[in-house]
């Protein structure tokens, strides 16, 4: 065999050895060990275009409403144009932030939104997710109040009708959270939809029934069962919301 082609075989098994041991398929050019590969794009943050006439529906929130998002958007196609922000909303403080860039200039009809999980973990002085006694939680339940007040005042004076929908069970063992930290975070939201009036989706009690068969082990997050049970209680709680349709003459 030609000396060069035996040159270049002995080294593609070396590269394919190299990207076994980094998980690459052969192929694919490995990422150095130091490097992380880049996360696709969400399919929650795609932007769709919109059926005029129909209702705008805006869902805000974080991880767990991006998982719910296209199943809501299937369940109301043909009734309502249902938009999100294309990132993870994260805590209160980020949301009174950007919350004007979120609603944009157009005219929403439901805002469906929720914030929780992002204000009760507790980071390093890095930003990394640390065990509660190790770092400083984000927000405590009475910051969490007092932001969600402010953030239900913009949303109620966007003229759309507001949903606020409860903070998801935190297991134990879930990485920078307190297992069951939820529960003072929606006392406290409670009070504040309560003083404002606002609809409440209980997420948190409709999940907590099996809660077993529906959240991950040791995770805030849902599989796709999950995801798939809350998407038919917040498209409910958005078509209870819309104006009733004007009968045909």
């Amino acid at each position: 065999m030609n000396p060069g082609r035996l040159l270049r075989l002995a080294g593609l098994v070396v590269v394919c050895c190299w990207a076994a041991k980094l998980g690459a398929a052969p192929g694919e050019e490995p990422l150095p060990k130091t490097s992380k590969a880049p996360r696709p794009a969400n399919p929650a943050f795609v932007v769709v275009a919109e059926t005029v006439g129909l209702p705008r529906i805006l869902i805000l929130g974080d991880s767990i409403s991006m998982g719910y998002t296209l199943a809501v958007r299937s369940q109301l196609e043909g009734k309502a144009n249902v938009l999100r922000p294309p990132e993870n909303c994260g805590d209160t403080a980020r949301g009174i932030e950007r919350i004007d860039r979120w609603l944009g200039s157009g005219r929403w009809d439901v805002i469906h939104f929720n914030f929780g999980l992002h204000d009760l973990k507790f980071l390093d002085t890095k930003g990394s997710y640390v065990a509660p006694a190790e770092g400083k939680q984000v927000a405590t339940p009475e910051q969490y109040a007092h932001n969600l007040r402010i953030l239900v005042a913009r949303l109620k004076y966007s003229g759309a009708r507001v949903i606020f929908a409860t903070t998801t069970s935190v297991p134990a063992g879930s990485l920078g959270r307190e297992a069951g930290g939820e529960a003072g975070y929606n006392a406290a939201a409670a009070a504040v939809m309560a003083e404002e009036g606002v609809a409440i989706n209980d997420l948190h009690r409709l999940m907590a029934d099996g809660i077993a068969d529906w959240q991950r082990p040791a995770n805030v997050h849902f599989t796709d069962a999950g995801y798939d049970r809350m998407a038919g209680a917040v498209t409910k709680s958005i078509l209870a919301a819309l104006p009733a349709a004007t009968p045909a003459k």
